[in-house]
């Protein structure tokens, strides 16, 4: 058996996708790379807030296999939207990856009065506010080897990118200081991988099985549970990271949503077994929390 795997062609989305190239061999099951741009790929000088955010990067990989030109989708599981379209089904997460953030340059505490730090996510920039209000948070995009070379340069003290993403890449070394996930939540399916077969390809979706984790599985579907209860419309900067616990099977979802100057904030916790109602039930408390609080200033 082979398969066509649709993947970006950015040189991370590449190493995201040789990987899981390496999981299928050894598995007995060959495969080519369908290279697929995407929006988010062709606009790199939009800020992804401006062009929707959510999308952006999956789109057109998502068509490649609805139009049969691919079989599989790699995707990174926090470039996907929260729903997922019609006739496609998210088979497999492989075993994930530190979901922490991390800054390059200078750690927070070396980032002295002032400081500029650089970030495209308003996520990563409201949580740098809210425990460092004095910086100054511009913007980025482009490819991480063009994020990671703009640190010290042009007047950037430091910058935000994913370990993950640094693992992957073998530049680790580069790392001034991992952020912890417990206060600097990390963005829904960051660390992890997607892959997505059409619903209607058994064959596809046997193979996809064996590459599965299944923790790495339930915790991306608490946190996506958590994005799609707080539905696309939401504006509000937010995060999920989910965990399971090895010893006894309980999944543990931290969440929070913070206002976008990092002013005001709502986190929570929640435990249990079932990813999607834990993952919906996080993202309905922190929303009743931001709504009734007039203490915080953001009203219903």
């Amino acid at each position: 058996m082979s398969l066509r795997l649709a993947t970006r062609r950015s040189p991370l989305a590449l190493i995201q996708a040789q990987f899981v190239q390496r999981q299928l061999e050894a598995r007995g099951c060959e495969s080519e790379l369908v290279l697929v741009e995407t929006r988010g790929d062709r606009e790199r000088e939009a800020s992804l807030a401006t062009m929707g955010g959510q999308g952006v990067f999956t789109v057109e990989i998502q068509r490649a296999l609805l139009e049969d030109r691919a079989d599989v989708a790699v995707h990174s599981a926090k470039d996907l939207p929260s729903s997922t379209p019609e006739g496609l089904a998210l088979v497999s997460v492989p075993s994930r990856l530190d979901a922490a953030d991390v800054l390059v340059g200078r750690s927070l505490a070396g980032l002295g009065p002032g400081a500029t730090v650089a970030t495209g996510s308003p996520r990563r920039r409201a949580l740098l506010l809210e425990r460092r209000p004095d910086l100054q948070v511009v913007g980025l995009r482009g490819n991480m080897a063009t994020r990671l070379d703009a640190a010290g340069k042009n007047g950037v003290d430091a910058v935000v990118a994913a370990m993950a993403a640094l693992e992957r890449l073998e530049q680790r070394d580069v790392v001034s200081e991992r952020l912890d996930p417990t206060w600097f939540v990390p963005q829904v399916g960051q660390g992890a991988l997607a892959l997505e077969a059409r619903v209607d390809d058994d064959a596809t979706r046997e193979v996809l099985v064996g590459l599965n984790h299944e923790a790495s599985l339930r915790a991306v579907t608490a946190e996506r549970s958590f994005l799609l209860e707080l539905g696309a419309g939401c504006a509000i900067p937010g995060g999920a990271h989910a965990v399971v616990d090895d010893d006894d099977d309980m999944l543990t979802i931290r969440g929070v949503m913070i206002a976008p100057d990092g002013s005001k904030s709502v986190r929570a916790e929640l435990s249990g077994v079932d990813a999607t109602v834990l993952g919906t039930a996080l993202a309905r408390l922190l929303r009743d929390e931001m709504s009734g609080g007039a203490l915080l200033g953001w009203g219903s």
